[in-house]
């Protein structure tokens, strides 16, 4: 019945700074873009940038994989992210890292040799 995760949508009440922001932190230009949505296609997966979510401040993280955990923190910290945790191991070979990108959205990263995209 279930597939998997397929998009993650993030609040973006100003819709073209977002897209910038996202355009350059991912680097990769949306494939859909819209006034009422904007969508990238990450390694599988959909970004979609949404200008009428209302931000909260749930309990959800999305972890987005990388093959460096280190170089994509210094990346995103680069392109104007927040530090809400230093990339921090959580057993074995993953690590996890979350940050603030600058519409208040949590973003999270792992490192996890087990879930390497073919």
């Amino acid at each position: 019945m279930f597939q998997g995760l397929r998009t993650v949508i993030y609040a973006a009440p100003d819709l073209a700074a977002a897209k910038a922001w996202y355009t350059r932190a991912f680097g990769t230009s949306p494939y859909f873009d819209e006034p009422f949505y904007v969508g990238f296609s990450i390694g599988g997966y959909e970004l979609g940038l949404d200008p009428d979510i209302p931000l909260t401040n749930g309990s959800t993280v999305t972890y987005w994989g990388v093959g460096d955990i280190d170089d994509a923190f210094a990346h995103l910290m680069k392109c104007g992210a927040k530090e809400q945790s230093a990339p921090t191991n959580v057993g074995g070979e993953i690590w996890v890292a979350t940050l603030e990108d600058p519409f208040g959205n949590t973003l999270g990263i792992i490192e996890n040799p087990e879930f390497r995209a073919e």
